[in-house]
């Protein structure tokens, strides 16, 4: 268990290439002057992505023998950790300086804020949504990837799923927001604790969403901090078995979907999300992602 440090930052690892060292280069750039650890789990990676960092003085990593999923990772490395502050980093992310400051900054002036996430940009300085609303029956259309998004990307019920671009653009300090990306995310450990961890049930995908909702029913919430920035390419590990990341995400959005939208196991609404989820899976592995 690590100790006097402030942070414990978790890393699930898999085939996530040379993105994984760079990750860790921009942590010791820009949070330097903090005390942080690093917890690398490696997911029976195939690419030697891991063997980057094995030796870094700031990070313990963890082979696994078979890929565990991403939530089940994040709670055994937690596991082994002892700081007040988890911080979640996918591999494939870019911190910019004063990112750690700014989110810890709101968990301190808000008390009953469990998580604070920074603004996610892609590669090309757009910003990427990843702060989010509460999922409907609507979201497959206008989600991230909806269709009706593509045409219609500034409808209400597309910024309503997807607000991070508007909250930026209202340079807001911080704003609470249904959900975010666990690309990268800053939580309270103890309230991180009081609900269990993630969901296990979830292999890959919408874990995030179901640990903010969870957190979000005990009366906490999760904030979205713009002036914090991560630069996430987005999509390292999943591109490298993409049958698996397309078939593991419309599963995980079923077990969100009955989980906390229709939990009631006979309603029809529950066997039509099954049934549409089922065909759109198989629908774009055929088309190639």
């Amino acid at each position: 268990m690590t100790a006097d440090v402030d942070v414990d930052v978790i890393i699930v690892n898999f085939n996530a290439g040379e993105h994984l060292p760079r990750c860790i280069a921009s942590l010791d750039h820009s949070t330097s002057t903090r005390r942080w650890h690093a917890v690398v789990v490696d997911n029976a990676s195939s690419d030697g992505s891991a063997d980057f960092i094995a030796t870094h003085p700031r990070v313990t990593l963890v082979r696994n023998e078979v890929n565990r999923g991403f939530g089940a990772a994040v709670n055994q490395a937690v596991a082994r950790t002892g700081a007040p502050l988890l911080w979640l980093l996918n591999p494939d992310c870019g911190v910019e300086p004063g990112t750690l400051d700014k989110l810890e900054a709101v968990l301190t002036q808000r008390r009953d804020c469990a998580i604070a996430a920074p603004q996610l940009l892609n590669t090309n300085g757009s910003v990427q949504a990843s702060a989010r609303g509460e999922p409907t029956a609507w979201t497959g259309l206008f989600g991230r990837h909806g269709l009706l998004t593509r045409f219609f990307p500034r409808s209400a019920i597309a910024r309503r799923n997807l607000p991070a671009e508007d909250l930026v653009m209202a340079n807001t300090e911080s704003e609470a927001v249904d959900w975010v990306m666990g690309a990268s995310m800053l939580i309270r450990r103890d309230l991180f604790d009081l609900v269990g961890g993630f969901d296990e049930g979830y292999f890959l995908y919408w874990e995030d969403a179901d640990l903010c909702r969870r957190l979000r029913d005990r009366g906490f919430t999760t904030r979205y901090v713009p002036a914090a920035r991560v630069v996430h390419a987005g999509g390292a590990s999943a591109s490298t078995s993409s049958a698996l990341a397309i078939r593991a995400f419309h599963r995980s959005a079923y077990r969100y979907y009955a989980s906390h939208v229709v939990p009631s196991p006979w309603h029809p609404a529950r066997w039509m999300a099954w049934g549409v989820l089922h065909l759109r899976a198989r629908w774009r592995i055929a088309r190639g992602g």
